[in-house]
């Protein structure tokens, strides 16, 4: 019986794929039915940073002497007009929401081979202010820390965090304009979510690492015992 149920629910799913057939985010390929959201293709071939073998890598590097974070790393290269971008852009602007949990859950696989964040005990997304959320319907960062923590095991508190003031967009600023952009806009919700815990914050992109920063900062400030700090891609 259980066999016959797979074998109808396989055959829905096959019929459904005719008319809404399931293509892969990067490319555009029809989708295997083991393949989720991104095709494997796309997944091999995206730009890897490769900085879970560096002793000291570039996004570490942004936080020195602003922040005390234990270790950082970003997952992909950020370039315009590539593949990595047209991910990005329909993972954040274009509803394809489950395009971040595929990308969380494959660089947590590759840093969990690496051994990276072995003793983290809560993920916690960047938040985004409740007026750009409802816009956008959803947080991507959410979407990415959920992909890490399925592979990690490790519990995500997506409402651990508030952005208090809906900052302006960071795209054009300059580095010091976007420091002060950020500060004094973020909260924590529940102090004891990460009081004397390890604790994982997660981004889609870092460029001058002025918001991971402010963050950061009130989550230190909280009592967190370690900060970590991971982004889907670095510009």
């Amino acid at each position: 019986m259980q066999h016959l149920f797979a074998r109808l629910f396989s055959i829905v799913n096959d019929v459904i794929g005719l008319f809404y057939p399931r293509t892969c985010g990067g490319c555009d390929a029809h989708l295997l039915k083991h393949e989720q959201n991104v095709c494997l293709s796309c997944l091999n071939g995206l730009p890897k940073t490769y900085f879970w073998d560096y002793p000291t890598n570039p996004v570490e590097k942004l936080f020195w002497g602003k922040l005390n974070v234990s270790s950082a790393c970003a997952f992909l290269h950020f370039v315009r007009e590539s593949k990595v971008q047209n991910l990005l852009h329909r993972f954040k602007y274009k509803g394809k929401s489950g395009i971040g949990f595929e990308l969380g859950k494959a660089f947590a696989h590759t840093l969990q081979d690496k051994n990276w964040f072995t003793d983290v005990d809560v993920i916690i997304p960047i938040p985004l202010h409740v007026s750009k959320e409802m816009r956008r319907g959803y947080n991507q960062s959410a979407y990415i820390a959920d992909g890490m923590g399925e592979v990690f095991d490790v519990k995500v508190r997506n409402n651990a965090m508030q952005r208090i003031l809906a900052s302006e967009s960071q795209t054009r600023k300059s580095r010091f304009a976007r420091t002060e952009n950020v500060n004094q806009v973020f909260g924590l919700t529940n102090i004891d979510s990460v009081k004397g815990k390890n604790v994982l914050l997660v981004d889609d992109v870092v460029t001058t690492g002025s918001t991971l920063e402010a963050a950061g900062n009130v989550i230190l400030n909280a009592g967190a015992r370690k900060l970590y700090i991971a982004t889907i891609a670095i510009a």
